[in-house]
């Protein structure tokens, strides 16, 4: 039995922004695509700010290299995913050339953004607002 060659090679990277997460694979193409969750970049992302935001990535780099994106995200809202997805990106890019690296930790898009939402408190209306005082 002879093994089958993969015939597609890729670099896999996983971007986080809150609760989302993103799973990148850079493809080598001819032309730069992006597949967003089975769907086309401009559906999944229909803002012109969350396109810029994944795009990014690659303009920080100077000359773009030719890659299919493909990438599955979930969790966390619209542009958190976003966030996620260029994160990926970033990490895949140093994973393809590690030149890339200094660019990109300038740019500061290596650096996972650990901001969370604080939890609600027993007692409080929300994370820290109490409820108003009352002497009597």
């Amino acid at each position: 039995m002879e093994k089958k060659a993969n015939t597609k090679e890729y670099i896999r990277a996983i971007g986080r922004r809150k609760t989302a997460t993103a799973v990148v694979k850079l493809i080598p193409a001819s032309k730069t695509s992006y597949t967003i969750n089975g769907k086309d970049f401009a559906v999944y992302f229909p803002t012109a700010e969350l396109k810029k935001i994944i795009n990014d990535a690659f303009t920080a780099v100077g000359g773009t290299p030719k890659f299919e994106v493909v990438v599955t995200t979930k969790g966390g809202g619209s542009h958190a995913q976003a966030e996620a997805v260029r994160h990926g990106i970033s990490r895949a890019l140093v994973e393809h050339d590690a030149e890339l690296r200094t660019t990109l930790k300038k740019a500061k898009m290596l650096k996972r953004d650990p901001r969370q939402v604080e939890r609600k408190k027993f007692g409080m209306k929300k994370a820290r607002k109490a409820p108003q005082w009352s002497k009597r």
